[in-house]
């Protein structure tokens, strides 16, 4: 069974970081991959970090679904974009999900995907261990399936 080991300053930092360098960035957050929030940026409170998990938990699921029908290979990042805002979902290596929602009219997308490609290639920095998603890690799935004869 893998644990996490993240320390949440470091984590906490680095998205403050992400952030703060892109004019219009509202907030960052850091989903395992059962969804559960890992970390956030400044701001982002429980109960908003927990709205973000459920509704990006939907994008995931669509965007997989499309990744299947497609035969495209495997779902790297998902953008939405809204008449006021941008919100960015982007799958980490390591199975973690980053999220970050930017907005306004003069909110620079073009930096924030820059960023968030920067941010998902240097993850592990800040997120050192492959999660795995905990039905399996509770279950004790090695991922070894033996067949039943």
């Amino acid at each position: 069974m893998t644990h996490a080991v993240v320390t949440s300053d470091s984590l906490t930092g680095a998205l403050d970081r992400l952030v703060d360098r892109v004019h219009g960035a509202e907030l960052a957050v850091v989903l395992s991959p059962d969804g559960l929030p890992l970390g956030a940026s400044r701001h982002v409170g429980a109960k908003l970090a927990e709205q973000i998990s459920g509704v990006v938990a939907g994008l995931l699921a669509l965007g997989q679904a499309t990744t299947r029908t497609c035969d495209a290979g495997e779902l790297r990042q998902i953008v939405v974009q809204m008449s006021r805002a941008f919100l960015f979902v982007a799958t980490i290596r390591n199975g973690t999900i980053l999220t970050v929602r930017i907005a306004g009219d003069d909110a620079e997308v073009g930096d924030m995907a820059y960023e968030v490609a920067l941010f998902v290639g240097q993850a592990e920095r800040h997120l050192p261990v492959r999660l795995e998603p905990a039905s399996s890690a509770m279950s004790g799935d090695s991922g070894v399936h033996h067949r039943r004869g």
